[in-house]
């Protein structure tokens, strides 16, 4: 069995975490393959006695891989989706951030589950992706998101007006800071921080929200997700940001941009006894009383 582990960074009081993890895969019949990035900060001080190699891009990776561990955040899992793109490689997010939507399982449960995925004893949550169209090249060769697209002012320039049009139909014009196209898996994530709805990861929907809208009537709405959103942007400045997660692109106003639901899915791997809901009631506090 082969697994990929990715991470951005190593901190120094994580290194004893890393080896035991290491250790645990090896004692599972693991082969790891370590990001070179990665492996470049750790290999010193960590001791492989058994077979490993690295990778550098997607072009490294293939179908002999079973699955890919982020460890890091969510943050962490999303820079992973641009790595595995349509390869149907399955991502188990450790997490070692924060709040952690996507990244659910706790670095002190990995070494639990290490033994579940090396049975395959996991279950895959499909989740959809959403893909940009552009009438000039954008984002390398990965044009498409799991959380959210974004259209956003530059810097501290004035607010622009987006005109919004679902499958060439005019829907509004948004007077705002910015526009966000969120999935469903987006929808716990910058969506909800500007008062977008949670909805479920089957939902087959996008989610378009306003950020900091100008007209206080304006509020959030659900779209099917095989609708195809374009966008027309103007304002006092020459150029906004566009983002795709957390990666971005200053872009002028006279770019064309839309996007739809992603032709390929992304494969997360799920324990059995962890579900959205309970995801939900734990990162949420969701049921929970504290003044009690």
């Amino acid at each position: 069995m082969k697994i990929a582990i990715y991470s951005r960074g190593v901190d120094a009081n994580q290194m004893n975490d890393f080896s035991q993890l290491f250790e645990q895969l090896i004692e599972n019949g693991v082969t790891p393959i370590f990001y070179q990035d990665f492996f470049n900060q750790f290999y010193s001080a960590v001791k492989l006695d058994h077979d490993y190699s690295t990778f550098n891009s997607f072009e490294d990776l293939d179908a002999s891989i079973d699955c890919m561990i982020s460890l890091g955040g969510d943050g962490t899992l999303l820079d992973t989706v641009t790595l595995v793109r349509d390869s149907g490689i399955p991502i188990l997010g450790v997490n070692y951030g924060r709040l952690g939507f996507l990244a659910n399982i706790g670095k002190e449960e990995i070494h639990n589950v290490i033994d579940t995925i090396a049975n395959r004893k996991y279950v895959l949550d499909k989740r959809t992706l959403i893909h940009l169209e552009s009438n000039v090249p954008l984002f390398d060769k990965s044009p498409y998101a799991l959380n959210e697209f974004t259209i956003h002012k530059k810097d501290s320039s004035q607010m622009i007006k987006i005109h919004t049009y679902l499958n060439g139909e005019f829907l509004n014009t948004y007077w705002a800071d910015g526009l966000i196209v969120a999935t469903p898996t987006g929808s716990t994530g910058y969506s909800l921080s500007c008062n977008g709805p949670v909805v479920f990861p089957d939902s087959k929907s996008f989610v378009i929200t306003p950020i900091a809208p100008h007209n206080l009537n304006i509020r959030p709405i659900v779209v099917p997700d095989d609708t195809i959103i374009s966008f027309e942007v103007e304002g006092r400045s020459d150029e906004f940001v566009c983002s795709l997660d957390s990666r971005r692109e200053i872009l002028t106003k006279e770019i064309q941009l839309a996007v739809k639901k992603e032709s390929f899915d992304i494969n997360l791997i799920r324990m059995n006894e962890n579900n959205f809901l309970q995801t939900l009631r734990e990162k949420l506090s969701w049921g929970f009383d504290k003044r009690n």
